[in-house]
């Protein structure tokens, strides 16, 4: 239980996936303008990373390891993304369509989000057990929602200061999320 906890800790916060790995990048910095449309992303990729950990995970150890055909995961590990993320589309814009309309073109990206996949691949590449890569992949979702939040927080506020005109827009956002991340490798001692 004490392993556990220490991966879920480790991989939300020590090991942040946008701002210590610098996975998932794009929705990171396109879809943290808003809280409300930020903790929407992260919701779906909470969900999306911690039932993707868990599929890859089976499919992994029951199916590419017997069969001998391991060289597959990446593609068969995309496959799985990508129907997931149907899945969550198809449930947002039927129950949710104000958040389905926020989220745009991101919501689809999370297929192409190398956050997804990177958790699946760390999953195998550190051989994780089906318990252990959930976990893992609970953690990382939850510090990419984490991250996603408070840079739209962040945001928000900037909005209202008085920002040179050569800063507004991307440049002060990445400086925001250059900062950010040196704030997040002060936990790296940590675990």
């Amino acid at each position: 239980m004490k392993e556990l906890l220490i991966i879920a800790i480790g991989s939300a916060i020590v090991n942040n996936v946008v701002l210590s790995q610098f996975l998932g990048i794009c929705p990171f910095l396109g879809v943290s303008k808003k809280v409300e449309t930020a903790s929407g992303m992260g919701g779906a990729v909470i969900f999306v990373i911690t039932i993707a950990s868990f599929i890859t995970s089976l499919i992994y150890k029951f199916i590419l390891v017997p069969l001998n055909i391991s060289y597959l995961q990446t593609i068969v590990f995309i496959l799985v993304i990508a129907a997931l993320v149907q899945f969550v589309e198809m449930f947002l814009k039927k129950a949710m369509p104000s958040l389905y309309n926020a989220l745009g073109v991101y919501l689809p990206l999370i297929t192409t989000n190398c956050a997804v996949l990177g958790v699946a691949l760390t999953n195998v590449q550190k051989d994780y057990g089906i318990l252990t890569g959930v976990v893992n992949g609970i953690g990382t979702s939850v510090g990419f929602a984490i991250a996603i939040i408070i840079m739209a927080g962040i945001r928000e506020k900037i909005e209202y200061n008085d920002i040179s005109e050569s800063f507004q827009g991307t440049p002060i956002v990445l400086i925001t999320a250059a900062l950010m991340s040196i704030a997040f490798f002060g936990f790296s001692g940590l675990i």
